[in-house]
């Protein structure tokens, strides 16, 4: 340009460079809390541990050289012996209890993760419909809430079993029909506050419908305390089914879950202790571990943290 010196040439063209450089973008809230999240060590060796013991769960009894309903009559109330195959022993029928043990794991975790979908989808609407419309609407269906609270999840699991047999898709919807129950009152108590915000009453000007308005403008801001609250039901779940099928009210056989072989090893534990060690050990390690994981996203996540 015509008239600058030779170090006015040198600061426009510096200036000019740099006005071409993109502003730097701000992270989103996702972002904020994934690096919150990585940086809680406990949260992320426990996710590792969880996806490990997951993947091992559904790949391994393709990798064992024995089923879990498979009997060997010559290794019958047999230790641990990685010479014959059964790397954690055999119960008392000669089942190795190595594929037991995964299989179930397996059972388990679908379990939990059904049974949580069922919990979360049936808290998540009723909570925020409760909330939204208040008044009369919500006396009446938190007293519902109070209701099935009095009653315990075990008698409504064997009025199940009763009515429709012993299934295990009755397992699964038996305890997620009673673990929304929090969840529910959890999101009353969000959906509260968030309809007086002013995006709530703009939809609301603008004639959107009050279901529209939970489905597409309340639910979505609910993510926060609904990842926390799931992640923190999946232990509690899995305890249910332990406690129920430790009762017998759970997986039967042929098929078998943490808490079934947990009751068939817990009264034979002197003599045979590794038929209570193997599935003690998995289930403590997969509650330990999801509860680090509740934790470090419950801190990920808390806005006032940021």
């Amino acid at each position: 340009m015509p008239g600058l010196t030779g170090k006015d040439q040198v600061l426009t063209d510096y200036a000019n460079k740099l006005a071409t450089l993109d502003a730097p973008k701000g992270r989103s809230l996702t972002q904020d809390a994934l690096r919150r999240l990585a940086k809680n060590k406990a949260a992320v060796a426990s996710i590792a541990i969880v996806l490990l013991i997951v993947l091992v769960a559904f790949i391994g009894p393709y990798l064992l050289p024995w089923g879990y309903s498979q009997v060997d009559w010559s290794n019958i109330r047999k230790p641990p012996n990685f010479d014959n195959g059964h790397f954690l022993g055999t119960d008392q029928n000669g089942r190795d209890m190595a594929a037991r043990v995964l299989q179930g794991t397996q059972m388990s975790v679908i379990v939990a993760v059904v049974a949580s979908f069922v919990s979360v989808t049936i808290g998540v609407i009723y909570g925020a419909v409760a909330g939204y419309f208040g008044g009369r609407v919500d006396a009446i269906m938190m007293r519902i809430v109070d209701v099935m609270y009095a009653l315990p999840y075990i008698l409504f699991v064997i009025i199940l079993m009763v009515m429709f047999g012993r299934n295990p898709v009755l397992l699964f919807v038996g305890i997620g029909c009673i673990e929304w129950l929090t969840m529910a009152r959890i999101v009353r108590g969000q959906t509260l506050s968030i309809k007086e915000k002013e995006f709530i009453e703009a939809a609301r000007a603008s004639g959107a419908k009050p279901f529209t308005i939970i489905m597409r403008h309340i639910v979505p801001n609910l993510t926060g305390p609904v990842v926390i609250y799931a992640t923190l039901t999946i232990p509690e779940i899995i305890i249910a089914e332990s406690f129920l099928s430790y009762l017998g009210l759970g997986v039967q056989e042929p098929q078998t879950s943490l808490g079934t072989l947990i009751s068939a090893g817990a009264p034979v534990a002197e003599v045979l202790p590794w038929m209570l060690l193997g599935p003690a050990a998995v289930l403590i390690t997969l509650l330990l571990c999801l509860t680090y994981i509740g934790d470090g996203l419950r801190d990920a996540l808390d806005p006032k943290d940021r």
